[in-house]
This record gives structure tokens, sequence and C-alpha cells, in this order.
């Protein structure tokens, strides 16, 4: 045995072997703490990436390179059947029982086009540890079995319709925009033989007809040692050794046991994609335009989708060059291509999206262009190459691209600062698939800093021969996608005359048949898993974790008793006093260990008129783009306020609440180097006082707005939150006001006051401006290096001097917005019918607990995650049974509401049945509740809790949160963990009494189903039985709305999450 491992302790950057396993490569990055190693084994070929960081999470990333030439799907659906079980873990689901356990949340796992990632994610080290050697006997030794391939890729129900996981998630994809068309792409760019041409996915047709032995045949080829490369990222107690310890012990005497010790390269091995028919790529040789149609009603604007041939993956400045050129020319509405596109009265599209798919031989280089006008469809691309060639000639902005060099610097390092190793998991994945084997590209692939460096000193004609060589002079492949109703209709048309025929193929006997072989698959699900196994896996402890400190003071303004439990004694405290007089402002200081700073200002809409709601939209997305004028009486242009925020800032952003709550509130946000927080908040000043509401401005951003809609309208997600908020909220709701069907509906008609009567409109951006800065209504938090500030209060008064003293109002809450049935959600059913989606969406609600400190909160947390957990109830019952993709219940204690929530579900009402009977039988005993799940359902609310506190700048924003809009102590979460401990069996069947139970009872709930047209009269009378009152609704569309375009409401490329 080498002397390395139960010899004498070795500094962890000095030994380079383990047992079978020899150091490849060690990367000490010199702008960062984190210290990468990859390892392989001489014996199996298993490959280990270490990043070593400072964490209270360990992260996981188990990569296989998986390659396959047809769409039958096989990389994804094999995904699934991992989880399903394992030779020496035969139990379904019982990988994310162990993994909620160990201070986890379950796991999860990606397809993309050329690999397949399995995560976990664990507070402190302990249970990743245990369940690492569990999760790769699932990845190298999956039972597959029969039951698993029919729950959880294709079955046909006793009705005849097709169902699955899979298939139900293929099903909400295939038809959609982004889907039809990066495959039509693909199988241009592509040629004959390449398996980047295949929809790893899985097509609906070619999974109906997939088998169980295709998938365990592909799993022979791809799912071998040296195949794999297990990523993990994260602090170990005795650092990378803890990891190859457990792999030398408990993982690689297994492999060799099954007879794969065939070292890294073992005959006849191909490695995918590099030394296959995929590598064999030629460069586009001509200009290539298709069309493709995608189902819509609405007509008046598609798609475009156009690719361009890159560097080689291995480039890296080149590829870095291209990014950064592509921030230069979209960024921002001062960019050059946004300039001409999307910041005119009549956009053109509303965003350019430039990416990058890493591939073997050459990236490639897609450009995302979404909500083009119909009219400009056909020729968008070739003047699009004439804006190319245009600022070719013009020459490149040195100032500008220097700025945008920068600011992508200072984000990384932001990123690195939050993120860590985890910043650099997908450079590893790309570096494990296409880097060279012995780790010489690993370095250069991490090594950033060094590549801004050197663009740094680039000349304009450098930085215009790249554009001349990548987007100009090469020609390119342009995909099309336009939106068809008669395409809508036929696939509907057609959906059910397929069914039909299935229906009477398999007859009454068929049809009893797939009922029975799918009760038996569940029935084989459902074997218990033995406790001793539960068990035998022990609960972390929460001792183990150890949370980011966070120094708090809180200045309530003059005049204002103090609310915050924060000691006045502190450093920090003394830092603040020792600065000036008190200020008449709330401000919150919340000190981390940091770089930078930040400022969230947060402005009551409380007092905000309701006529003038539907505004604050536009507001918001017009804020960083107007001109402002500022105190000494200077206007900046638009065109200024953008670069010179570009220029002194790492990000911005100007939003409704935060992380989905207070959104009674508009929240202002800035993020700068420590040196910079004079500017920041000089910056809040100007832009929230300052600002020039500039008619042609407001109308930029308007019309922007407008032609997003019609996009956002196609998703199912976005159109039921819209109609759910209709349904429950009334005119006092900024959230109503600002979903897609009120903004639909209001954004077209500000338009058109904008060009007959502006002044009106500016007087109502003025007025809805004075209701926000009433300083009643003001909350500040600063977050960051406090103690490094120079003047950390006096800043304040002397940019906010003037604002008075007043009563701080208390925080607005949405609860005080709901409607009569939101007060009472009681016997209303809506179904929508929405042609672009084949899948429903759905929430059924009942009243829940409102308030952020109620004592029966606790019980309803741990039985919320009793029932969502992965592989708990809901999963098994739901998703388990193919019945939907996702299935959980969420608690808004703002709103006091508790929602059941079905995404993309192939069968909504057998779903809703499903859960009724498990929630029954919990509570009459037939279904049981056992301890080992309530240990689990704890243990992962611990990981919840870990994880909203895991970065710096988190765990300062969830003190203020907690402090200053939710009046808990800065602690509380952590408080509640001791709270959730002490919740027994009884407390939980009392809490699924009490909040669960009503949302299956037509006197207790209201539901909101978004669906196909074809499905919408089966739903409807389903939900009739029940005792619903039930109103059908079909999403028109307004003949008059030459509304056009942003942000995609579609899925685009083929990368699946499990």
């Amino acid at each position: 045995m080498s002397p390395s491992l139960n010899g004498p302790a070795i500094p962890d950057d000095a030994f380079t072997s383990f047992g079978n396993f020899d150091l490849v490569q060690r990367v000490k990055l010199d702008y960062t703490d984190v210290v990468v190693s990859k390892w392989q084994s001489r014996a199996t070929g298993l490959t280990l990436v270490h990043l070593d960081y400072e964490a209270p999470l360990v992260n996981g990333y188990f990569v296989v390179g998986t390659e396959i030439f047809d769409d039958s799907g096989c990389p994804h659906t094999l995904e699934h059947l991992v989880f399903m079980g394992s030779e020496k873990y035969p139990y379904k689901g019982i990988i994310d029982h162990l993994a909620n356990r160990g201070f986890s949340n379950g796991t999860n796992a990606w397809t993309d086009n050329d690999h397949t990632a399995y995560t976990a994610s664990t507070a402190g080290e302990q249970g990743f540890l245990q369940l690492l050697p569990i999760y790769l006997d699932h990845i190298l030794y999956p039972t597959m079995s029969n039951a698993a391939f029919l729950t959880e890729v294709h079955h046909i129900n006793a009705k005849g319709e097709d169902a699955g996981v899979v298939y139900s998630e293929m099903q909400g994809r295939e038809n959609t925009s982004g889907d039809l068309m990066a495959l039509r792409s693909q199988r241009i760019l592509y040629p004959p033989g390449s398996a980047y041409r295949s929809e790893t996915g899985g097509l609906m047709e070619a999974l109906r007809v997939l088998t169980v032995d295709q998938i365990r045949q592909y799993h022979g080829t791809y799912y071998v040692p040296h195949n794999l490369s297990l990523i993990v990222t994260g602090k170990l107690s005795s650092g990378t050794k803890s990891l190859l310890s457990v792999i030398q012990d408990k993982v690689e005497p297994n492999i060799i046991a099954h007879g794969q010790n065939q070292g890294p390269r073992p005959k006849d091995w191909k490695r995918p994609f590099m030394e296959t028919a995929s590598a064999k790529r030629e460069h586009i040789k001509e200009i290539t335009k298709k069309s493709v149609a995608f189902p819509e009603k609405d007509e008046s604007q598609g798609e475009l989708l156009l690719t361009y041939n890159g560097p080689p993956p291995t480039a890296f400045l080149e590829r870095k060059a291209l990014d950064i050129l592509s921030t230069y020319l979209t960024s921002s509405p001062v960019a050059p291509l946004n300039k001409e596109y999307v910041e005119i009265e009549s956009p053109l599209c509303s965003y350019i999206y430039f990416s990058e798919d890493t591939r073997a031989t050459m990236v490639d280089l897609p450009i995302y262009i979404g909500s083009v006008p119909a009219e400009h469809l056909d020729n968008f691309d070739e003047k699009l190459s004439a804006s190319f060639r245009r600022i070719a000639e013009e020459g490149i902005d040195m100032t500008r691209i220097a700025m945008v060099i920068n600011r992508d610097e200072r984000q990384l390092r932001s990123k690195l600062e939050s993120a860590k190793g985890d910043t650099f998991s997908g450079t590893i994945i790309t570096d494990f698939l296409y880097g060279a084997p012995d780790g010489s590209d690993l370095h250069g692939a991490l090594d950033e800093i060094k590549y801004y460096n050197i663009l740094r000193t680039w000349s304009s004609s450098q930085w215009t021969e790249l554009l001349k060589r990548y987007f100009i002079d090469q020609p390119y492949i342009v995909v099309i996608g336009k939106p068809s109703a008669s395409l809508a209709e036929q696939l509907e048309k057609d959906e059910k005359g397929r069914l039909a025929a299935q229906v009477k193929k398999l007859g009454p006997e068929g049809l009893a048949n797939a009922e029975r072989e799918l009760e038996a698959a569940k029935a084989e699900h459902e074997l218990p898993i033995p406790k001793t196994i539960l068990t035998s896996f022990p609960v972390p402890d929460v001792k183990s974790i150890s949370w980011i400190p966070v120094e708090s003071v809180q200045e309530v303004g003059k005049g204002r008793s103090v609310t915050s439990r924060a000691s006045l004694q502190s450093k920090l405290a003394e830092h603040i006093k020792s600065d000036g007089d008190p200020l008449s402002l709330f401000v919150q200081y919340d000190h981390v260990k940091s770089d930078f700073v930040g400022i969230h200002a947060f402005f009551s809409l409380a007092n905000v008129p309701d006529e003038l709601r539907p505004y604050i939209s536009t507001y918001l997305a017009a804020f960083f783009s107007l001109p402002v004028k500022l105190e000494n009486g200077e206007v900046l242009s638009h065109e200024e306020v953008v670069n010179k925020l570009d220029d002194e800032t790492v990000s911005y952003e100007a939003a409704i609440g935060i992380s989905d709550q207070f959104t009674e509130s508009v929240r202002i946000s800035f993020k700068v180097e420590t040196a910079r927080y004079e500017s920041a908040v000089t910056w809040l000043r100007d832009l929230v006082w300052g600002t020039v509401f500039d008619k042609e401005r407001l109308h930029v951003s308007a019309a922007k707005l407008a032609q997003s809609l019609p996009e956002l309208k196609r998703d199912g997600n976005n159109v039921l939150s819209s109609i759910w908020a209709e349904t429950l909220f009334d005119k006092t709701s900024t959230s109503l006001a600002g979903t897609i069907l009120s903004q639909a509906e209001f954004v077209p008609k500000l338009i058109r006051d904008l060009q007959e009567s502006p002044a009106e409109v500016i007087a109502a951006f003025e007025k809805l401006r004075k209701c926000l800065t009433d300083s009643s209504g003001i909350r500040i938090s600063v977050t960051g290096n406090i103690i490094g500030l120079e003047k950390p209060r006096s800043t304040w008064s002397d940019k906010f001097g003037n604002l008075g003293e007043s009563t701080l109002a208390p925080v607005k809450l949405t609860c005080e917005t709901l409607n009569k049935l939101g007060r009472n959600p009681i016997g209303k059913a809506t179904v929508v019918s929405l042609p672009t989606i084949e899948s429903s969406y759905v929430n059924h609600t009942t009243k829940g607990i409102q308030g952020f400190n109620h004592p029966e909160f606790p019980a309803l947390r741990v039985t919320l995650e009793v029932l969502n957990a992965t592989e708990s109830y809901l999963w098994r019952s739901v998703r388990g049974a193919g019945l939907a993709y996702g299935a959980y219940v969420s608690a808004d204690r703002e709103a006091g509401l508790l929602t059941f929530s079905l995404y993309r579900s192939s069968n909504n009402m057998e779903a809703f049945e499903e859960v009724n009977k498990v929630v029954t039988g919990l509570l009459n005993g037939s279904v049981e509740l056992e301890e080992t799940t309530l240990d689990a359902a704890k243990s992962s609310i611990v990981y919840g809790v870990a994880k909203n506190v895991a970065t710096a700048g988190r765990a300062a924003i969830n003190s203020f949160t907690n402090q200053a809009l939710k009046g808990l102590p800065q602690d509380h979460n952590i408080q509640l963990l001791e709270k959730y401990q002490a919740v027994t069996r009884e407390d939980v069947l009392a809490s699924l009494k009490k909040y669960i139970l009503p949302l299956f009872n037509s006197s207790s709930s209201t539901v909101v189903v978004v669906t196909a047209p074809s499905k919408v009269d089966q739903i409807a009378d389903g939900l009739k039985g029940y005792g619903f009152d039930v109103e059908k609704r079909t999403l028109e569309v307004d003949p008059d709305e030459d509304a056009s375009g942003s942000g995609s409401g579609s899925e685009s490329g083929s990368e699946e999450s499990r």
C-alpha cells in the first residue's frame, strides 16, 4: 500500500498519488483561493477533479460523456432510470431518501447534447461523503427495470393516452419554437453520422417505440468508469484526501469486481465526440436559410436562430474575445445592435443574444433573436450582416470596450466571491469532454484574468478583425421560426386522431392489459425500503455546519423606535457611530467579509393610486436608460447614464420586491467595489429623484415591453401565474398589474397615449415617483464590507439630508391586496385553453398561514417537506406514475395562501385524485408516515436554510429581510432549526388535516388550469364532478395587437433537467 494512504500527513499540495489514483494536474490560480486538482485511477480510468475552498456547501457534478446517433432519447431516459435503484440498493428513489437524510434536498441531473451530469449538494461534508459511493453505484450499476421504464419513460394508460415522466416532459417541449428551431438548425449544421444532429431528450414518436433493452445497451457502452468524471467543489476536513479515501476504499473495489479495471483507455475505446464521426466537421460552406413553423394563433411575430462557426474549443483567448465582443454589441441600451434594433420606437426585435456551444473541432456561435415582426423575418439576417459590416467599417469604440472588459472582470471576481469553485464547474465539464487527457488545457481554460489583461492591449483593428473573421467573412445558417395558427389546429387534430387510432388498435383487452402493466409497475415501486438501510445512513449534526457571521446595525431614523436586536456595542456599531450624526432615513448595515458593497433600496408602493400601478412595469424597464438631471443642473443623456453605470458598478437592478416576496415595494439595487460606495449612493439619489421622463425613451421602453408579450404569452407557466393572480387579487395588487395579461391590455394603450397626449403620461410617471419617494416608506439595506468604508453613515446624510423626518410606515404585505375570493378561496375553477402547449399547468389554492412568526409554521414547513421531497409522497404518486413533470405544495406566508401546483402534467385530474388519496391515506393510517421520512424532511430543511445563507451576500441580505421587512431576529431561520427538530409525527398529521386536506375540497379551494385546447372539456367536466363552478376561457389574440418583443418564453437547446 502506498505510504500516502496511511503514512505521515502530507500537505494537500505536496502528494501526487493516493492508492490507485495519480495526480494528473494541480492548478493554483493567482486571482482566487480555489485550488483545482485532477486525479485519475490507473486501474479503472475513473477521473476526480476537486475544487478546494472554504464554503458551507459541498457540491458534486458527476459527468458522463453521452453520445447518441438517433432521436431515441437514450441519454435522457437513462438519466431518469439511474435514480430508480441500483445493484446494491435496488429500491426506487433510495438515493434521494438517503440524500435527504444527509443535509441535502435530494439529487438532480441534466442531459445536454454531449454529456449527462448528476448533481448533489449537501450542507457540510459528512452527508456528501456518505452519499458518494451509493450515488456512484446508481450511475454505474442501475437496475433499469421494466417497471421503472414504464412509469419513468413511457406507458399507455387505461384511456389509451401516452404518459410517463420523460414523455410528459418532451410533450411539453417538442413543439415549442425554441426546440423546433434548435433541432432544424442541428440537422443543417452537422453532417449525417454526427451525434450533434440528435435530439438527446427524445422525440415523442421515438419515445413511443423505445425499449428498455436499447437503454441498457446504451448504458453498457457509455456508463463506464473511464468515461466518468467526478467534479467536487468545497471544503473537506482532510482536503482532497477525504474524497480519494472514500473512492479508493468504497468505489474502486466495486468497479474492479465488475471487471472494469481496464485502465484509463481500454482496447477499442473511442472517446465520445473527439474520436468518432462527430469530430468530422467542415466549416459552413454557404449561407443556408430555412423556415420552421411553430404552433401559435398570434402570427404577428416570430424568432430567428443564426449559427456561425467559431474557433477550436481550446482557443481560450479567442473565445474570451468573442464573449467580450458579443457583450459590447448587445449588453445594454447603448450597445450598437441594441440601439439599432431594440431601443427604437418600433423595435425590430426584443433581444439579440449571442451564445456559444462547445463542440469537438470548433465551437458554434448561435445568435438568438426574439419577437421579430413577421414582415421582417425573411430578411432580418441580411440586415444584421449589413450592421456587422457597418460596425467594422466605423471601428470599435475603444473607451466602451475597455469598460466592457473591466466590468466583465469585476463580475467574474464578484461571482467568484459568492460561488467560488462552482463558477468553474462548466469549464471543468468542458475540459473533461474536449480538453487534453493529460490536463494540459486545464490551466488555460481557467486563467480568465490573463485573457482580460491581453485583451486590454488589443487595438481597434484587432477587434474589427475578430468581427470580420467570425461574423462577416463567414457564411452562416439561419433558421426562421414562423408562428402558424393552422399548425396549432393541425397538431390538435392529429393528436386526437392518433389517440383514437391507438385506442382502437389496443381494444378493450389491450387497454386493460396496459392498465394491469402500469399498476404492476407501480406496485413494484412501492416495495418498502428496509428501515435498517435508511437508519444506517446517520443524520449529520447541525453543529457541523459553519454559518457565515453577519454583524448588523439598524438605524431606523430620527424619532423612530428601534426594532433590531443587533448589538449596539459591536465594532460595527462603533464604526458607524463615529461617522457623523444619526440619519433621518431607515438604513440597516449588514457587515460580512467581502470586496464589494451592495445597496438595496426598498420603496413602498402602499400610497400609489391603483390606476398608476400598471405603469410600474414600464417605469422599472426604463429605470436605468432615461436621461438624468443631476443636483448641479447638468443633464446626462440616457447613453451617458448607461455608460457611466456600466463603468462604475458590478451590477444594478430595478425590480418588484425580493425573491418573489414583498411585491408591494420597488427595489433598486447596486453592487459596487468598496471604493465606489459613495458613487452607488449618489446614483441611487440621482436615478430615483433626478430621472427625466423623456417621451421618446418611455416610448422605446414601452415598445420593447409590448413586443415581448406575445412570446411570453406562449408559455403555460406565465399564463397560469397571470390568471391565478387575476382570480385571487384585487386592483390594489402591484403583482396583478404587472402580469402578462394585464400588461398586454395596458401597454398598447400606454403607447397610444404617449403619441397622443404625452404630457399626461409624463405627469402620471411624475405622480408615481412622488408616491414612491415618500420617506415614510423607504428602507435601505447596505451589505458587504461596511467596516472597510470610510464614511458608511455620513455618505447618506450628504446625499439624502433633505428628506425630512417622518413616521416609518409598516411594510405593506400582499395579504392586504387579496380580493373576496382570495380572502376566502372556495368553489371557483378556471380552465384556460392555450394552443401553444400540449400539457397542463395547474394551481389549486386554499387558505394557509399568514405571518412570518406563526407558531404552527414549523409543523407546516416539515409537512411540506414530507410531501415535496424528492422521492417522497407527491413525487411517487404523481411524477413516479408519469402524471406530471413536477408536483409540489407551497406556502405563501405573506399572502396567507397555500397552493398545490402541477407542472407539465399529462393528466392533471388523475394527479389531483392520486394526491388526494395520499393525503387522505396519511390521515386515516392506510398510508404510513414513518419516522425515517420525518427525519429526512427535517434534514433536508437544514440544507435549505444553509443554502439560503451559503454566501456572504446571501447571508447579509437575509439578515436585512428578516429584521427590516419581516420584523424577526437576524438569525430567525437558524433559530427555527430547533423548532423543526421538535416537530412530531402527530404535529405533521394535524398540519395535513388543517392546511393540506382543504386543497382537495371545492368548498375550501379554487383551481386555475392552463392546458391544451384538446383537454379543456375533459378537465372542466372532471372539476365539475368535484363540485367546482367552472369557467372556461380561451386566450384570444387581440386583432389590433401590433405589440411586439423580450425574454424567451420557450426553452432552447436540448438540455434536460430531471
